[in-house]
């Protein structure tokens, strides 16, 4: 069953994404695809072209060259194109989840890391998938960065 964790309350939601990645890939050599929309996605792709080079992520675009896709421990992934006729993703180590709908195929995920920031609109929506998934018996962890600071 898919592990769930939920990271809210954090002020810049795209920033702590790319502190996760750096971590994850970094620490941990995980494979991660991160699911959000346009806008989000450049926003992160720009930040970690501009990491210090010791601090490089390799990443790409979901629909990026085979060869690179199959190479890239994070793949960024627009949520228009994360379901139904997308091509298949290399791996389904960790979904990061940037937006605010449930993301389509997260079952196939031995992990799925929900982030919700301070927002309230974005606070209920993570609300909502929460419930989603504690209804269908998905133990969840919690990790509130409001209580870290």
């Amino acid at each position: 069953m898919t592990e769930i964790d939920f990271h809210f309350n954090m002020p810049d939601k795209l920033d702590y994404a790319c502190r996760l990645l750096r971590k994850a890939v970094g620490g941990k050599g995980a494979c991660l695809v991160v699911r959000g929309d346009a806008e989000s996605l450049e926003v992160i792709d720009s930040a970690l072209w501009s990491l210090w080079p010791t601090e490089f992520v390799a990443h790409c675009k979901a629909d990026a060259d085979p060869q690179v896709l199959a190479r890239s421990p994070v793949v960024l992934c627009e949520i228009e194109a994360a379901g139904g006729s997308a091509a298949p993703l290399p791996h389904q180590q960790v979904l990061v989840n940037l937006g605010s709908s449930l993301p389509e195929g997260f079952e196939r995920f031995e992990r799925l890391i929900e982030l919700v920031g301070s927002e309230e609109n974005d606070r209920s929506e993570g609300r909502r998938r929460w419930r989603h998934y504690a209804d269908r018996g998905y133990a969840i962890k919690r990790h509130d960065f409001a209580s870290s600071r």
